[in-house]
């Protein structure tokens, strides 16, 4: 039997790639997860090894979609060919177990950590960069600004939440919290 395994990072990314592509391939079962990859414990990818039998075929689109690691990646592919387990990945083929097959799993498993070492690298890069401006702010920008907020409270004032929100487009949750948010300075 044929299982595909799909896996994005975050729950923003979209899985539906992965799978169009799985699907092609005739995988007859396909286990999917938003679940990072540097952890271990990923509940979905847990099941499908609890179920692949000998005989059997693990398809994934990349072998970064189930190895955190090159040692990670090696050990699980080493566990399935083990137990009689086929290891397919479609952007570089049927791996197999032989010296051969191996070493070009050593290479690209060490490439593909190599590539998420990579991008872990110049994304803090980017934050330290960014942190010496003197506008740094972390996390996601500001969708209203201050005078904005100061407007729509002061509409709040005679206008109901809904009306606030039809005039100025920022919600209740919003003025909300930086109702309160002013309420903390007053005192």
């Amino acid at each position: 039997m044929k299982y595909g395994y799909a896996r994005v990072s975050t729950v923003h990314q979209d899985l539906e790639a992965q799978i169009q592509e799985l699907e092609k391939e005739g995988c007859d079962i396909i286990y999917k997860e938003k679940f990072t990859g540097t952890k271990k414990d990923r509940p979905e990818f847990q099941k499908l090894l609890s179920v692949l039998e000998e005989g059997d075929t693990l398809v994934v689109t990349k072998l970064d979609r189930f190895a955190r690691s090159a040692a990670d990646g090696m050990e699980i592919i080493k566990r399935l060919f083990e137990r009689g387990i086929k290891v397919h990945v479609l952007n570089m083929g049927l791996v197999e177990d032989t010296p051969t097959g191996r070493l070009i799993l050593n290479i690209m498993l060490a490439f593909a950590e190599f590539e998420r070492d990579m991008i872990i690298e110049r994304t803090q890069e980017g934050k330290a960069i960014a942190k010496q401006k003197p506008d740094f702010r972390e996390g996601r920008p500001k969708k209203f600004s201050k005078k904005q907020i100061e407007h729509a409270l002061k509409l709040k004032e005679t206008h109901s939440y809904k009306q606030v929100e039809e005039m100025t487009g920022i919600s209740k949750s919003t003025l909300i919290r930086a109702k309160k948010k002013a309420e903390i300075k007053i005192i």
